[in-house]
């Protein structure tokens, strides 16, 4: 199978364009030409995953870090950065990171996965992002109207959180006159046409605005199609940072910690003093997430589940809010699992194989 396909559904799944802006997902090393017979998932391709990917036959290794986040200067094996990407191209093998944008998803993503192994209900994202939508207005003849409607949503348009196919209509009259050259669907040349017309509006993600207006120029039936597109600061409610939700019962704090320990299979987690005796409601964050914590807070959670709080950083929950932190790697390895799945379930024709190497550069004494 070419990488090229194998980039696509991850793409769909986790457009780039939702990663944040000091990422690198994407393809790092190799062409999307080449022929994959297997993939290796990892959570970090260190040089020691690519010596593993050469022994079991994989000439792709999906990462969920990217192995390189800015540019490099020198390949002279120095860093295991530069040690990674020389041995991968040495062997002709590709590397592909699927990062924030993958976090960033609400859908298969790596936070949804998170709520998942809690047994999270009614869960929504925490902090949805702005800016990211585009609204479409566009003028057809009634006749053609749901045809293209369906187009537009067809080619992603029309989504608003749990709802699709969401659009407003209005009929009114539209007027023109073709001039020399032109090649109406309706109306005579030179002469002014009125035709009962419907305004359609609907929404749309932004990085899906070409696919959106090739859509509408293919099945609306003018030779000239009017429309208008605006950017809107609506929250995209199934896009951003985090996820919120609740347990099916509350629970004492202790039970919540035994409950976090076993279903993340973890050593150990550090947390601050809880604000009630019993908890429900759980903000949480793959990865490194203090940034949610003032929005984990105004969202009445019971406790903030995350990673990569320093010191000074517990006090600021001000005892308004428990803070649970269980470690970068911890709250992400099985991010292995939820690529594997993905990929095993929509493809039989190359193999997937799980890393069994431990990327995580901290170790625990207890």
């Amino acid at each position: 199978m070419r990488l090229s396909e194998i980039i696509q559904f991850l793409e769909n799944s986790a457009p780039p364009a939702l990663q944040e802006s000091y990422d690198n997902s994407g393809l790092i090393v190799g062409k999307q030409s080449m022929e994959i017979s297997k993939a290796l998932i990892c959570l970090d391709s260190t040089p020691e995953v690519i010596e593993e990917a050469i022994e079991k036959g994989a000439n792709l290794v999906i990462a969920h870090h990217p192995i390189v986040f800015s540019g490099l200067k020198k390949f002279n094996g120095k860093t295991h950065i530069e040690r990674a990407v020389m041995l991968a191209i040495k062997h002709d093998i590709a590397i592909y990171a699927i990062h924030t944008n993958l976090d960033n998803v609400l859908e298969n993503g790596v936070n949804q996965k998170i709520g998942e192994k809690l047994g999270l209900i009614n869960t929504r994202i925490l902090a949805p992002k702005k800016g990211l939508l585009q609204k479409l207005v566009t003028y057809c003849p009634d006749a053609h109207a749901e045809e293209v409607r369906q187009a537009l949503f067809a080619a992603g348009a029309g989504s608003i959180g749990n709802y699709d196919a969401c659009s407003f209509n209005i009929q009114g009259q539209g007027s023109f006159r073709a001039n020399e050259g032109a090649q109406p669907f309706i109306g005579e040349i030179g002469e002014m046409h009125w035709e009962q017309e419907t305004r359609i509006e609907t929404i749309f993600p932004r990085h899906l605005a070409t696919k959106v207006l090739n859509a509408l120029k293919a099945a609306h039936p003018y030779e000239e199609v009017a429309y208008e597109t605006f950017f809107i600061e609506n929250e995209w409610q199934n896009v951003g940072s985090g996820l919120i939700g609740d347990l099916p019962e509350e629970l004492s704090v202790e039970a919540f910690l035994n409950r976090l320990k076993v279903s993340m299979q973890i050593p150990l987690v550090r947390y601050t003093q809880a604000a009630k005796e019993k908890v429900k409601t759980i903000a949480l964050c793959g990865g490194s997430g203090s940034f949610l914590l003032s929005t984990a807070m105004a969202s009445d959670a019971d406790v903030f589940l995350t990673s990569d709080f320093k010191y000074h950083q517990f006090f600021e929950s001000e005892g308004e809010i428990m803070i649970a932190d269980i470690g970068h790697y911890e709250g992400e390895y099985f991010t292995i699992e939820l690529l594997g799945n993905l990929l095993t379930e929509n493809f039989r024709t190359f193999a997937v194989v799980f890393s069994g190497i431990s990327t995580n550069p901290i170790k625990y004494y207890c």
